[in-house]
């Protein structure tokens, strides 16, 4: 059986176990925080996480595993057939990654973990935002999914970055990030009242106190 590896309040593991889900496929969560430690580091070679620990080794990296399973699981295909249509739910998910959640990844200590940032940072992640949300919206579809009529792995990455941006914007910069990007709210709610999603979210609560607890002891 499949092993993910990764920590349920993580959204880069929860776009991976969605994906799982959606597929029907079988596996085994194993709670793995990001370590440096030599044992980890066998496992994944930057020491982070998600994991997926399959019969024959380890993959990391999120979009890496996203393609793997999908090629592998006998379920709803989360990538195209034809080329350049995979190409463009690639490409959505880059860019949302590189455009939204990395921005937005900056603000965490202060939103989240009780930290500061500086005000040169929130300004950069301010503009970057704006400018990521202007992107997305060039290129996204919402009919009704990201990509066009089907879900896809494209979709995984949105609803697990979109929402956390979103909620930093709003709470730094008064900035209404869902607006500048007309039909991401009705799919995010769409995707929300998925079976997949709402069991994300369950182990997501349920792992959220464990996970703050890591983060206070420093480990």
């Amino acid at each position: 059986m499949l092993k993910l590896h990764g920590f349920s309040a993580s959204n880069y593991v929860n776009m991976v176990k969605f994906a799982l889900l959606e597929k029907g496929m079988a596996f085994e969560q194993v709670n793995d925080y990001p370590s440096q430690e030599a044992s980890f580091l066998d496992i994944s070679p930057m020491g982070k996480v998600p994991v997926l620990e399959t019969d024959q080794g380890f993959l990391a990296e999120t979009n890496v595993i996203l393609e793997y399973i999908d090629e592998t699981g006998e379920g709803p295909a989360l990538y195209p057939a034809d080329p350049f249509q995979r190409a463009q739910v690639k490409e959505l998910a880059k860019l949302i990654e590189l455009y939204i959640e990395l921005p937005a990844r900056r603000c965490y200590p202060e939103v989240f973990f009780g930290g500061k940032v500086s005000d040169e940072t929130k300004q950069q992640t301010r503009d970057a935002l704006i400018k990521g949300a202007a992107a997305l919206k060039r290129v996204a579809k919402f009919d009704p999914f990201v990509a066009g009529a089907q879900l896809t792995a494209a979709d995984a990455v949105l609803l697990y970055s979109l929402d956390l941006a979103a909620g930093i914007a709003g709470k730094l910069f008064d900035l209404d990030l869902l607006a500048e990007i007309p039909g991401s709210k009705a799919l995010l709610d769409q995707l929300n009242q998925r079976g997949s999603a709402r069991q994300v979210d369950e182990e997501r609560k349920a792992g959220m106190a464990e996970f703050m607890a890591h983060v206070r002891g420093g480990k």
